[in-house]
């Protein structure tokens, strides 16, 4: 992150965030695409459909909202671009590899299990209120913290001047 802001900024952010679009990929994205001043409000759209890959309990949306930032920065222009095309998947790699060391896993049913004791069905309405009642907000804020933090560190290692 830029030196001007600080982690518990950066923390209120995502929170304030997160409670406004319930939505931890598009969150994800959301915070890089300040940070970093990145074109995407159609990003920002399409991600609307992929937390936990459509609640299903499938990719984070942590994971995919941060790796659609690392992809407008990273990605490559042409499709036959194969160097630009290894370097961009290098660096999802590492950010996927980080991602899963500190959390345990790419996977919102995983990550569910490890910081709520089981997986939600977030459209069956009974789990809903169980999910609400266990504190979503806080617990799903460190998730998309950890995510925007290596995504932002890989930026930092990673940007050509």
């Amino acid at each position: 992150m830029p030196a001007a802001e600080t982690r518990q900024e950066l923390d209120e952010k995502i929170r304030a965030c997160l409670i406004k679009s319930r939505n931890c990929a598009q969150t994800s994205f959301a915070i890089l695409q300040e940070q970093f001043d990145l074109d995407g409000d159609t990003v920002l759209k399409a991600l609307t459909a992929f937390p936990g890959i459509a609640l299903r309990c499938e990719t984070c949306g942590a994971v995919t909202g941060s790796l659609m930032a690392l992809g407008l920065i990273f990605g490559r222009e042409d499709l036959d671009d194969e160097k630009g095309f290894q370097r961009a998947v290098i660096i999802a790699r590492t950010f996927c590899q980080r991602f899963e060391n500190e959390l345990g896993s790419t996977m919102c049913g995983d990550i569910q299990k490890s910081k709520f004791g089981r997986k939600f069905d977030l459209l069956d309405p009974k789990q809903i209120t169980v999910w609400e009642a266990a504190n979503p907000i806080d617990k799903c804020s460190v998730v998309v913290g950890t995510g925007v933090r290596i995504a932002a560190e890989l930026i930092a290692e990673n940007r050509q001047e």
